[in-house]
């Protein structure tokens, strides 16, 4: 738990509510359809806040860190403070207080939509607040208007040859983009620290108006012979546009897209990307550097590439035991699988948004079939086997099933698609890192000798 996440919890029970939105907000407070006007507003607010509660609290230990911990990736060592969302293992994400389901139910969605769009979300990430349909409508807005790619990029991303990963493509467009970066040129010229965030919120706004763009072309380059991305329209959403420019006008697909890039958004800041972002943000890099950074990340098979390694799992099955098998039959090769020492992909806390959604979609999908199948037998096996603390199917068990139903077969893309929802948390998490001020990120190390002689004198103590 965060230390921002502690006081929240103080807070709460202070004000006998028992809903963690209530501390971070509900209905959007302002009125105003301009995110950077409502952002002025509360900003200094949350600074001061901060300010105090380091002054009262500064000094206070809230957790704990073990040998195994230090060793084994940093896992559960609380050292980060996130202010975007919080993963609980049983409840699974929360976006500023908000579970998956109250968002579908509370985010504006498109007209004659049933999914909530993700303009709504980021939105909601920034400040806090569940907007208003004419706050998200601006977003749209703003990001149409802001979405025309420098002709150099666009060069560039053309000029690339067919067997370059469509992720190494992403990361190297956004990483040109940074000519862009309206960040990188006040800083040159010397603005006060007190205005960085605003110039980091130009650049995270144009960063994620020009994403899809970026993508499809990789996309349409690489899948579709190079034909033309088309332009962006001006009256439609921001999914919208990201599904046509990828050549796509099933409205069911558009509106997996607009859920898809609204879940993947954000997970805590612990994760590879997320932190990436933020790591290399701490050092006064701009907006865009520090992004492609994120993303270098993302395209690591430990991180990125885990819908991919479900649909693969999903296949392998499927081939070796055919479209129709018994609950025994899949229960004993599930076990073997792990008893082999392999991992069944896919298992963790975010899942029953995209059921829902197969379930009135594509309900006798064979592939769905097969991971409603395992969603009762897997669970108790890992449980059996003692492989999972928490062993519910995540995101990644869903998503590539759910992309390959609508004719999206091309795995190595996936991860693309993950990235430009994950810029939605990243940006509104930078954002706020330059609002508060956060310095460069520097933690302490030791070596294994002196971490051997502080464990020996901390077990004798």
């Amino acid at each position: 738990m965060s230390m921002f996440r502690t006081l929240s919890s103080h807070l709460l029970r202070q004000q006998k509510c028992v809903h963690p939105a209530c501390f971070y907000g509900t209905q959007s407070s302002s009125t105003s359809t301009n995110l950077k006007e409502v952002l002025t507003v509360k900003i200094p607010e949350k600074q001061q806040e901060v300010i105090a509660f380091r002054k009262e609290y500064g000094k206070t230990k809230v957790g704990e860190v073990t040998v195994d911990m230090m060793y084994g990736g940093m896992r559960g060592i609380r050292g980060l403070v996130t202010e975007t969302s919080v993963l609980d293992p049983d409840e699974g994400i929360r976006f500023r207080g908000y579970s998956i389901p109250e968002c579908q139910k509370l985010l504006p969605m498109a007209k004659g939509g049933e999914q909530p769009l993700p303009e709504g979300l980021f939105w909601l990430l920034v400040t806090g607040d569940i907007p208003t349909q004419q706050q998200v409508d601006a977003i749209t807005k703003e990001w149409n208007e802001r979405s025309p790619l420098p002709n150099h990029v666009i060069t560039m991303l053309n000029n690339f040859p067919h067997n370059l990963h469509p992720m190494t493509q992403f990361s190297a467009a956004i990483t040109v983009l940074n000519s862009e970066s309206k960040f990188a040129k006040a800083y040159s010229e010397g603005v006060n620290k007190l205005k960085y965030w605003e110039y980091a919120y130009e650049d995270a706004m144009d960063l994620i108006a020009r994403l899809p763009t970026i993508a499809a072309i990789i996309y349409r380059n690489l899948y579709r012979a190079g034909t033309s991305v088309g332009v962006v329209d001006m009256d439609k959403d921001w999914s919208y546009n990201f599904t046509s420019m990828l050549g796509y006008d099933d409205p069911n697909f558009t509106e997996l897209m607009r859920l898809y890039l609204t879940i993947h958004s954000d997970h805590e800041g612990g994760n590879v990307s997320a932190h990436t972002t933020h790591l290399i943000a701490s050092a006064l890099s701009d907006p865009y550097i520090s992004f492609a950074g994120g993303m270098n990340g993302l395209a690591g098979p430990l991180h990125g590439l885990a819908n991919q390694e479900v649909l693969v799992w999903l296949t392998q099955v499927q081939q070796e035991l055919g479209d129709s098998v018994s609950d025994e039959k899949l229960r004993d090769f599930v076990w073997n699988t792990l008893q082999s020492g392999k991992v069944v992909p896919g298992y963790g806390p975010v899942y029953t948004c995209q059921r829902e959604f197969a379930l009135e979609k594509l309900p006798n999908d064979p592939m769905f079939k097969l991971v409603s199948q395992l969603y009762k037998i897997v669970p108790d096996v890992l449980l059996e086997q003692g492989k999972a603390k928490n062993p519910w199917p995540n995101v990644d068990a869903h998503s590539g099933v759910l992309l390959q139903h609508y004719k999206m077969t091309e795995m190595n893309y996936y991860t693309v698609l993950f990235g430009v929802s994950r810029a939605l948390g990243c940006m509104a998490s930078l954002i706020w890192d330059r609002a508060l001020g956060l310095p460069i990120e520097r933690p302490k190390s030791f070596d294994t000798p002196t971490l051997k002689k502080l464990a020996i004198q901390a077990s004798k103590g």
